[in-house]
């Protein structure tokens, strides 16, 4: 009986720690990246992709001391000229920013290179997207794509530009994801 009570409790702790991480941790709640214009961007996230501007902070900086070095792992001499806070639908929050600094990298990172990144959008309609997208003058980087197999078989996706060349992306998948068979656990989903 006892070495039941012992592999019972071992069965707890290592399934506690298996999920162990972030206490208190409930999802993501925004995203934060930096443009060269911040108007230029919360404009188009506004009018092309439709999110809803909240407010803005800043400006931040510059300081005698090493704030932004020590709180933000930035050069000591970086401004936050502003950040312009968005929401896109059911998702997170868009943080904007506009930085200046000495030493300020001005080149967009490709998907390819260390802190390359993108942000998808769910649509339910990919053609109609892929429509407006191209109706605003919007850079879509070839046809939508389908996952036959895999964990993403269904979900439609296809890549697209902003004005100042950050990647962004739209999927689709009205009729759940492959995964989904497979497990009764869900990833999180805008359309819930």
């Amino acid at each position: 009986m006892e070495m039941r009570k012992f592999f019972l409790l071992a069965f707890l702790v290592i399934g506690s720690s298996a999920r162990a991480g972030l206490p208190g941790m409930q999802g993501s709640q925004h995203i934060g990246f930096t443009v060269p214009n911040v108007e230029q961007a919360v404009s188009f996230f506004e009018e092309v992709i439709g999110c809803e501007y909240f407010y803005s902070i800043g400006p931040f900086g510059p300081f005698e001391d090493n704030w932004m070095t020590e709180n933000l792992n930035v050069h000591k001499d970086a401004v936050i000229r502003t950040a312009h806070l968005l929401r896109c639908g059911n998702g997170p929050a868009l943080e904007i920013f506009e930085y200046s600094s000495p030493d300020q990298n001005t080149q967009q990172p490709k998907n390819s290179d260390i802190g390359g990144h993108h942000i998808a959008f769910y649509v339910d309609d990919m053609e109609k997207a892929v429509e407006h997208l191209e109706s605003k003058g919007v850079r879509v980087l070839g046809e939508p794509h389908t996952f036959t197999d895999t964990g993403m078989e269904g979900l439609t996706w296809v890549y697209f530009l902003a004005p100042w060349g950050m990647q962004l992306e739209i999927v689709s998948y009205p009729y759940g994801q492959g995964y989904e068979q497979n497990t009764g656990r869900r990833m999180w989903d805008p359309r819930y």
